[in-house]
């Protein structure tokens, strides 16, 4: 099993949400877990980019990589 790190701030959120049932940090929990999650969705697309065993692989990750990011078409390589 793989870990994850998140910053202090989230994690203390965390804790407030669901220790202490404080939902007023219930919008920055999402909006944090929400950031950390569309993160490690981008390393591994970009991780796969560059690991993939054939040259069509690698170009279709490569693709989805860049979509995610927003980046233009007309800046692409």
């Amino acid at each position: 099993m793989k870990n994850v790190q998140i910053s202090l701030e989230l994690f203390m959120k965390l804790l407030r949400f669901h220790l202490i049932e404080d939902n007023t940090c219930a919008d920055d929990v999402k909006r944090g877990l929400e950031q950390k999650m569309n993160t490690m969705v981008e390393r591994e697309l970009y991780t796969r980019f560059k690991t993939a065993p054939s040259e069509e692989e690698r170009e279709k990750a490569r693709q989805e990589y860049l979509d995610r990011r927003g980046m233009q078409v007309d800046f692409r390589w």
